[in-house]
């Protein structure tokens, strides 16, 4: 959007400061303050991402390019036009909107220029602190290479504005345009912009990551995982510095951040488990759907009446140990997350480059019961890239550039399950969370590359003999079931539903089928 457009707005508040921010949703009644601090909002009907009404506008520039489906649905250039007008003429006609410029990507060779321009203060206090605010801004010399316009307040008309709902996130790759309507949630400005990464960087010969990062002394580490997995809890390690939470581009140079803050799950968030991202939910953070006690205002971190996906966004330098740059260098080890509940896939197995890009593009963990309506017990889920809805291109394009990346610069990589042992969730345990730790504990120091592995005959995975800290029993999942018939069973079933789900990659990936999970 030219800096001539955004003069056909009203009162335009660019770049405000977050305590100005802050002041402006308190008194437009847009939220309250939490007792530490963080200004606490209610996002209405829409507590998460509606995938059914993200879009990409079918246009001659990208319409080969895209991998079209049921994640990226089509829609149609003259539609895109009216609405986009439609969005405009509604903020035009507020008293007031906010405008952030900054950036995405701390790699200066390859960030883009965003501006986002949104109808409540709170969002985009929110877009203050996920994406990378400037050192010092010049609006006049601002050129945004992307704009993203967030107007929740407009709902669509489907039969007239060719929608799903009366909410809609649609990117125009030609008009370098995201337009946002109808949802109150935050996190579509986010992963709208991730997506807009995702289609550009690949061009580039850089593999945008859905993955938190961290560097120690052994080097840097690439987390990957759904959510639930543990990607933010392991990642955010008071002996490591956090390069970043979520979403990442790796280059020939080194990997880095795309964002300037972090988007955490908070539901049953505990100070003791996880202290750093409990404490950065101060003055500055943003809380979404966690409710807050009449009287004293602490939140309840347990309450999921409004959601379960109860969230915080605050600035990645609220993490005490959180790189200042955002850059780091080539990663020497990468960790797949899964949670199964079905208790049978093993806690640790070291994978090969042919196995990585197999699991990369399954992205397998377990959805359970009671987190979505009408699911009454586990189901396993796959989500290619461990990021399927915000991939525009087809999964094998990641997934090549990934192996190549592992192979070249020689990358460890292993599958880290969180799940369950002893039996199937409501049956066994949960794998405890320090017995995961020292499973990564082990990876990172590289002790677990001198230790002799068994081949799992199911999942086609190396299990290692055993990890320092760890009880040996439970590194083979059978030997934890009482039943191991019913174990036998349930782990054939698991492994049938990695082969039906990889079979949609066919042929292109059909050589990876070898290293994958066996059906029998």
């Amino acid at each position: 959007m030219s800096n001539e457009l955004l003069s056909t707005f009203g009162k335009v508040n660019h770049n405000l400061s977050v305590a100005c921010l802050v002041e402006k949703a308190i008194l437009r009644g847009e939220g309250k303050l939490s007792q530490s601090g963080a200004l606490s909002v209610d996002t209405g009907k829409y507590t998460g991402r509606s995938p059914n009404d993200r879009f990409i506008v079918d246009e001659a520039s990208v319409h080969d390019d895209i991998s079209w489906g049921k994640i990226n649905k089509p829609f149609p250039r003259d539609k895109f036009d009216a609405l986009r007008a439609k969005v405009e003429d509604y903020l035009a006609r507020q008293d007031e909107v906010f405008v952030f410029d900054g950036h995405v990507g701390a790699n200066e060779s390859h960030r883009l220029n965003i501006r986002v321009v949104t109808e409540l203060a709170s969002h985009n206090l929110f877009s203050h602190q996920i994406f990378i605010r400037p050192k010092a801004h010049h609006p006049a010399a601002f050129y945004p290479d992307f704009t993203v316009l967030s107007a929740p307040g407009l709902t669509a008309v489907p039969e007239i504005d060719g929608t799903h709902s009366e909410a809609f996130v649609i990117i125009s790759f030609e008009h370098r345009m995201v337009i946002i309507g109808g949802t109150g949630y935050a996190g579509e400005i986010k992963k709208s912009v991730f997506s807009v990464m995702n289609y550009l960087l690949p061009k580039k010969g850089i593999l945008p990551m859905h993955c938190s990062a961290n560097r120690g002394t052994n080097g840097v580490a690439l987390f990957f995982g759904l959510s639930g997995t543990g990607k933010t809890t392991l990642s955010a390690d008071p002996n490591r510095e956090l390069i970043g939470d979520d979403e990442h581009g790796w280059a020939d140079d080194g990997i880095f951040n795309f964002e300037g803050g972090c988007y955490a799950k908070c539901i049953n968030l505990r100070e003791e488990n996880e202290p750093q991202i409990f404490n950065a939910l101060r003055f500055g953070a943003l809380l979404e759907n966690v409710v807050l006690d009449d009287t004293n205002r602490c939140p309840d971190f347990d309450d999921e009446s409004l959601t379960e996906n109860t969230r915080g966004c605050y600035p990645i330098e609220y993490i005490p140990n959180a790189s200042t740059t955002g850059v780091a260098e080539i990663p020497s080890t990468i960790v797949f997350l899964t949670a199964d509940a079905f208790g049978v896939m093993p806690p640790v197995a070291r994978l090969s480059k042919e196995q990585a890009m197999y699991h990369f593009m399954s992205g397998y963990t377990s959805k359970l019961a009671g987190t979505e309506r009408g699911i009454t017990e586990p189901q396993a889920t796959f989500s290619s890239c461990f990021g399927a809805p915000f991939m525009p291109l087809h999964p094998s394009a990641y997934a090549k550039l990934l192996g190549e990346k592992i192979e070249s610069n020689h990358v460890r990589v292993y599958m880290v399950n969180t799940g369950w042992t002893g039996g199937g969730f409501g049956t066994g345990s949960r794998i405890s969370i320090a017995h995961t730790r020292a499973i990564v504990t082990a990876i990172l120091d590289g002790s677990l590359e001198l230790i002799p592995s068994t081949q799992d005959p199911i999942f086609n995975i190396d299990v290692p003999h055993y990890v320092p800290g760890v009880p040996q029993e439970i590194l083979f999942p059978q030997n934890t079931w009482a039943d191991k018939k019913a174990f036998t069973t349930t782990a054939i079933s698991l492994a049938q539903q990695f082969v039906t789900n990889f079979a949609q990659f066919a042929p292109v990936e059909s050589e990876l089928t070898r290293v994958g999970p066996s059906e029998s």
